[in-house]
C-alpha cells in the first residue's frame, strides 16, 4: 500500500500531457498482446483530454503514478480512463482514484458513476467489482466485447 501521507492529488495541467500519455501507455501496454491491438486510451490525444475533461493525477513526490479522467454528464459522472503506473499497481491506488471520482460525482449532485472496459481486462473488472461496480451491459467492439459498468452512490 502507498501511505496516504506520501500521495498527493492534483488536476492535470497542459504541461502534464506527455507524462499522462506515458502513464496510460505503460498501464495499458500489458493488454496489447491480450486483445491484439492498442486499447483506445493508448490512442487518445492527452493535450485535448486535459483541455476538455477533468484529469486528476496522483503523484508520489514529483512523479505522476496514476490518473483518472472524468466527465460530468446530466445524470452521472463518466469515468473515461483510469491508469496506474505498472510499478505502482496492486497498492490500492486504483481504488483511491475511483474514490476520488465518486467524491466528485457526489459534490456535483450526481448519484451514479459509469465506465466501460474490455471484457478481456479481467484484473480491471475485478477492481471495479470490488469497488462496488456492477455490469449493466455488454456490446461487441472491434472483435471483442465492451463491458459497461455502473455504481450507484448515496447513503
Amino acid at each position: 500500500m502507498i501511505a496516504e501521507r506520501d500521495l498527493r492529488f492534483r488536476q492535470a495541467k497542459p504541461d502534464d500531457a506527455r507524462a499522462v500519455g506515458a502513464i496510460v501507455r505503460a498501464a495499458y501496454g500489458k493488454w496489447v498482446p491480450v486483445i491484439g491491438r492498442e486499447p483506445m486510451p493508448m490512442k487518445a490525444d492527452y493535450d485535448v483530454a486535459i483541455r476538455d475533461h477533468l484529469i486528476d493525477i496522483a503523484c508520489l513526490g514529483a512523479k505522476i503514478v496514476g490518473l483518472i479522467e472524468t466527465m460530468i454528464r446530466t445524470d452521472h459522472l463518466w469515468i473515461e480512463n483510469i491508469a496506474v503506473d505498472p510499478d505502482h499497481q496492486g497498492m490500492g491506488l486504483g481504488r483511491r482514484l475511483l474514490s476520488r471520482a465518486e467524491e466528485s460525482a457526489t459534490r456535483a449532485g450526481l448519484a451514479e458513476t459509469r465506465l466501460l472496459t474490455n471484457s478481456a481486462f479481467d484484473s480491471s473488472i475485478g477492481l471495479y467489482r470490488r469497488a462496488g461496480y456492477a455490469i449493466v451491459s455488454r456490446e461487441p467492439f472491434m472483435g471483442g466485447t465492451t463491458i459497461f459498468m455502473s455504481k450507484k452512490l448515496g447513503p
